[in-house]
């Protein structure tokens, strides 16, 4: 494996689209969320332009004003496990809740996923931002937002622990002298925590891997000591060169505050890309999909962290609301960002929709002119890599032909894979067993 640090690049595969107008696409299929074809289709395009993974957003709430993508899409599991065999060697990674699932089932499904990929499973830890989800599980009300965080550790930590169950050579199998398995090897877990009870042991045994890859994407204080607690690697919501900055010295430094390599968190940004053979055709393009912004949709999208709030009551014209009282135990760290820039920049309603109601992405223009912004975050440690849009066919057909190439001549990406799993993909090492004999004996 290679020791040079190198750019690695995930491919969010978005169906119709998280905005509300890609779906519009002549060249995309209109039920490309549901549709398992247009997903088998796009993962083979990132495997041959050997991305390090593919990635699927969920959650477990929607409304009428949802995003197009959202309204109607595939569960993460049984996705991915459809996609792990039409692909051969990028990873596979899924979000799934902490805050309205139990440990020993997450196990088995990220566990069983590892071994069907052959070691290129991901999951994507999050506690789930939007309050109605509650409502679908049983609660009357949302676990608080502290609370979420601390469950979340937990629950990971019971997970890693149930995919150590078994030493890696506990299965014997000699049918010679009929043993199947070394019965001192297979151990439970006894776990009596805060929030869980979980004894073990889990049937499975470890991955070509090990465990799955956990990533992880909050960006409140709590999520990001959520990440550098337990993260392989990072979802940045970085949209500028120095948010990217900040974002990954203060993630790598709380993990190296806690004895973790931070060489070992990868962060990736999103990249929502504006491509064109020209920056002149590329600005032109943006400026067109600018125009198509809807304010309706623009403040559907602010409300959003704020658990869909319903901004459209409210002059468009007048200062920003004041929102006591409204929720903030949806997606926190993002609804206090807009509260506090719309104060500090005196934005109108209307302002703070334009500004924070959507993602900006600074990659805009030809090819060579993204592959630089792409490589200057790089080199300027505002990001290991980072994480494709992929719902537009064209953009993606422009990012995989042309600006691939120039990241690869400039040494930047991979020419070829040199590992089969994900983890090797991210040069992250194999954890070691916690029941293997060293570990154990330290341990006692």
């Amino acid at each position: 494996m290679s020791q040079t640090r190198q750019l690695h690049l995930g491919a969010i595969l978005e169906g119709v689209g998280t905005d509300q107008n890609s779906w519009r696409d002549p060249a995309l299929p209109s039920d490309a969320s549901v549709n398992i074809d247009w997903y088998i289709e796009n993962a083979k395009k990132a495997e041959a332009s050997l991305f390090d993974l593919v990635f699927i957003v969920d959650s477990p709430y929607i409304t009428p004003d949802t995003a197009p993508h959202f309204l109607n899409r595939l569960e993460p599991l049984t996705l991915l496990s459809a996609l792990a065999t039409h692909t051969s060697r990028i990873g596979l990674v899924g979000t799934l809740t902490t805050s309205y699932w139990e440990p020993y089932n997450v196990a088995r499904q990220f566990g069983s996923l590892d071994h069907i990929s052959r070691g290129r499973a991901g999951w994507n830890v999050v506690t789930t931002g939007l309050e109605g989800a509650a409502r679908n599980y049983g609660r009357d009300e949302h676990f608080d937002h502290a609370e979420r965080y601390d469950r979340a550790l937990e629950f990971v930590r019971v997970v890693q622990g149930l995919w150590d169950s078994y030493e890696d050579d506990a299965f014997v199998r000699d049918k010679a002298a009929g043993l199947f398995l070394d019965k001192s090897k297979l151990h439970k877990l006894n776990h009596k925590g805060k929030f869980f009870r979980v004894d073990g042991p889990l049937a499975l045994q470890r991955s070509a891997q090990g465990q799955p890859v956990i990533f992880q994407a909050g960006d409140s204080d709590a999520g990001r000591n959520l990440g550098a607690q337990i993260a392989d690697g990072a979802f940045a919501a970085a949209q500028d060169f120095e948010a990217g900055q900040q974002y990954y010295a203060d993630l790598k430094n709380r993990a190296a505050a806690l004895g973790r390599n931070p060489d070992h968190v990868v962060v990736l940004p999103g990249l929502f890309p504006t491509l064109a053979d020209t920056d002149e055709e590329a600005q032109r393009l943006h400026a067109t999909q600018e125009e198509a912004l809807s304010l309706d949709k623009l403040l559907v999208g602010l409300g959003r962290a704020f658990n869909y709030h319903d901004f459209r009551q409210y002059d468009p014209d007048a200062p920003f609301p004041d929102l006591t009282g409204v929720t903030l135990n949806s997606y926190k760290g993002h609804a206090e960002k807009i509260i506090r820039v719309a104060r500090e920049k005196g934005y109108t309603l209307r302002e703070a929709a334009w500004h924070l109601g959507r993602w900006k992405s600074p990659f805009i223009g030809g090819p060579e002119t993204v592959a630089d912004e792409i490589e200057r975050w790089f080199t300027g440690r505002a990001a290991d890599g980072f994480n494709l849009r992929v719902t537009n066919p064209r953009d993606f057909q422009i990012f995989r032909e042309r600006v691939v190439p120039i990241l690869q001549k400039r040494g930047l990406f991979r020419t070829r894979y040199e590992a089969d799993t994900l983890r090797g993909h991210l040069g992250i090492p194999v954890p070691e067993n916690r029941n293997a004999s060293p570990l154990a004996e330290a341990a006692e």
